[in-house]
């Protein structure tokens, strides 16, 4: 084995090394096959919405990360750390990547219905009803301009219904109403324009049956501890 050998295979190694250093963060498998949320969500919106775009934000994220120490952070310590003085490139596309990654996991085929237990007590509670939780969450994803996201979280031991632009999430010390997520939906065209068109109320209508209620209980129950 010749010296210059092994002087390109360690130069290789160090390059995929370097690579992998890189994508600190990295993209989980959807949950589900692309076509399970059929009819609601349609299977080409889906594998552009997660095989694009949000591939499209961790890769940026991880170019404008590159070398520093917040590459070394866990997506929820990145988002709860971003400020107004936080690179919009790093704010936009680490907001994209939590948002997306959440987004995915509240959902699920053969879900939709309704809340149970200590969960749906609380929507009683704070918003009156379900029917009345739904009509003020769907406000808040109607009523936001442009591109954003529209939430429901635990604020202070509550349930609170918000919204935010772009790819701003409640965790992030920038939003209006600040409070650990249990529920969002991405209100972006990109999300619900090849189905709905420009009908984004008819989408947050089908979005209730997708919704994994199972799961948003279990963030719901973590949020109040």
């Amino acid at each position: 084995m010749t010296t210059k050998f092994l002087r390109n295979a360690f130069a290789i190694a160090l390059a995929a090394g370097s690579l992998q250093a890189m994508a600190q963060f990295t993209q989980a498998p959807l949950p589900y096959a692309s076509d399970a949320l059929e009819p609601n969500i349609d299977k080409t919106t889906m594998e552009i919405h997660y095989g694009r775009h949000h591939k499209a934000y961790i890769d940026n994220l991880n170019k404008a990360l590159a070398g520093k120490p917040e590459e070394k952070l866990t997506p929820d310590a990145l988002v709860k750390g971003i400020t107004k003085e936080t690179a919009p490139a790093v704010r936009n596309n680490g907001g994209g990547h939590w948002n997306h990654t959440f987004f995915w996991s509240i959902m699920g085929p053969g879900k939709g219905g309704a809340p149970k237990g200590a969960l749906a007590d609380a929507i009683t509670k704070d918003f009156g009803s379900l029917d009345e939780f739904k009509k003020k969450f769907k406000e808040a994803g109607t009523t936001r301009f442009g591109s954003g996201w529209a939430w429901l979280i635990v604020k202070d031991k509550k349930l609170v219904v918000t919204s935010t632009p772009n790819q701003d999430n409640p965790l992030m010390p920038v939003a209006d109403v600040q409070g650990a997520p249990i529920l969002g939906v991405d209100v972006w065209e990109h999300a619900y324009y090849l189905k709905y068109q420009n009908k984004r109320p008819d989408y947050l209508d089908a979005f209730w049956n997708v919704v994994n209620w199972d799961k948003v209980a279990e963030l719901y129950a973590a949020a109040m501890k």
